[in-house]
């Protein structure tokens, strides 16, 4: 209990910091002295940075951009990185520290929710619970989950659980949340950073996620899935989901301390050897989006631009091999006020397209299709161009390879969730170069951390021999193809 209560005194701290950069970050009817009164609102906001944050740092743009092909180190004559498949035993490791780290503060959330009597929160709490979990699963497989952020009970070495029964659970919170909001209550506590205590759209992102999900798990149990989707899609009284970008879920790192982005030296934002991949520049090129110059700056030689131009995939050799300066990512889309992207209008337009395109949902996909890119490009505050869909590359082809392929800029800097629709459906299809790690194989997971093997080595084992191996070629339970 000692313990639990200095916890809880730190994420109020926590809290109180990130009150001060704003006015109506104000606390109200909560005193942060009395540990026994803490209000969950208290630690939503700490948890929000803290993943988000992480996301668009870590698991975005030091690993999903590198197996997606997003950019590549340069110059570089070293063959083992992630861009060339060659995963490392820790590349998941700041992924597992971050995310069980505010579980921890996440289940304290439930509980304070639950003392408060508070249903919003707790159906908030639970949101936040099943999306943090499905992105460990996602990622490892079988993780701790029932025995899991335990300690004060004296469970120090947790069992991992099977991952299709976490799942299970999963959607059971997703569920539950849904049913609990009550949005003719406001608030009188802490604007939360996300939807400042809007429980509408709160419940719009608890039903959005469950759609992501369900998607997601479709291949391994499309009749479950499949009969679940059609029920969200087809009551959006009881179950409503984001319907426009003024419902997008992205937290704005504001620049103002202590709400800074990933990024407080932008110098480091591009630093580190990093440019853009033919991949990327040449796809965006040739659809001539308007998103191009926000994410990426031109390429030179002789110091004359040259327009974009990328370095090919998987490059191996030093700069000496290319004869000018290759495009690199854009420090705009890393400056305040900074997109952090949890889900938003565009992916759900995207969901749409290919149920439709499938048919399993009534629908026309090519309307679909275009409304997910427009809603994604003007996430970034720009306009579609009129010609946009007269373009061949951009016009719909009725495959789902284009459908796809759209879907992966518009999932640009939202956590893993590329590499999570290409493990699904194999689109778009990966530029391979010779001599590639894992023979030229996406990895399918990334294996447990080092220091899990080390730590909870007998649960670690029970795990590895139920999933079949700790490899990276060992694939997650959705991932069928």
């Amino acid at each position: 209990m000692k313990n639990l209560k200095k916890s809880i005194l730190v994420i109020a701290i926590a809290a109180l910091s990130l009150n001060s950069c704003t006015n109506n970050f104000e606390e109200i009817n909560t005193d942060p002295n009395r540990l026994d009164a803490i209000s969950p609102s208290t630690l939503l906001n700490p948890i929000l940075y803290g993943v988000t944050n992480h996301n668009s740092y870590s698991a975005f743009y030091y690993r999903n951009a590198f197996l997606m092909q997003t950019v590549v180190p340069f110059p570089s004559d070293v063959e083992e990185r992630y861009d060339r498949y060659h995963v490392t035993e820790n590349i998941g490791t700041t992924m597992w520290n971050n995310h069980y780290r505010w579980l921890k503060n996440i289940e304290e959330m439930l509980q304070a929710s639950e003392a408060a009597g508070d249903a919003n929160y707790k159906a908030v709490a639970l949101t936040l619970k099943a999306w943090c979990y499905a992105n460990l699963v996602d990622c490892f497989g079988d993780i701790p989950f029932s025995e899991a952020s335990k300690g004060e009970l004296g469970i120090d070495q947790p069992k991992f659980d099977d991952q299709r029964e976490i799942y299970k659970t999963i959607f059971e919170y997703l569920e539950e949340a849904n049913s609990l909001y009550d949005t003719s209550k406001k608030s009188n506590y802490t604007a939360d950073l996300l939807f400042a205590n809007d429980f509408t759209k709160w419940r719009k992102l608890t039903n959005s996620i469950h759609l992501r999900l369900l998607l997601q798990v479709s291949d391994a149990q499309p009749g479950i899935s499949f009969e679940k989707i059609n029920v969200i899609l087809n009551n959006a009284e009881t179950y409503p989901i984001i319907a426009s970008n003024t419902d997008n879920a992205i937290l704005i790192n504001t620049g103002i301390t202590p709400n800074t982005t990933p990024w407080p030296r932008i110098q480091d934002f591009r630093g580190g050897a990093r440019k853009l991949s033919t991949f990327f520049i040449d796809n965006l090129v040739a659809m001539e989006d308007p998103r191009l110059p926000i994410w990426a700056t031109k390429a030179k030689k002789n110091t004359v631009d040259i327009g974009y131009k990328g370095v090919p995939s998987g490059f191996f050799g030093n700069e000496a091999l290319i004869d000018y300066a290759p495009s690199e990512p854009n420090d705009k889309q890393a400056l305040a006020p900074m997109k952090n992207f949890i889900m938003t209008y565009a992916e759900i337009e995207f969901i749409k397209a290919e149920l439709m395109f499938k048919g399993l949902i009534a629908g026309d996909a090519q309307t679909a299709y275009e409304n997910g890119i427009k809603a994604a490009i003007e996430t970034w505050e720009v306009q579609v161009p009129e010609n946009y869909f007269e373009n061949p590359n951009n016009k719909f082809n009725n495959t789902l390879e284009q459908i796809m392929l759209h879907k992966h800029f518009a999932l640009h800097f939202n956590d893993n969730q590329q590499w999570n629709n290409y493990r699904r459906t194999g689109f778009p299809i990966m530029p391979l170069v010779d001599n590639i790690s894992n023979n030229g194989v996406m990895p399918s997971r990334y294996p447990y951390p080092p220091n899990i093997k080390q730590q909870n080595k007998e649960e670690y084992l029970k795990a590895v021999q139920n999933m079949g191996g700790d490899d990276l070629n060992v694939k997650v339970w959705w991932d069928i193809n």
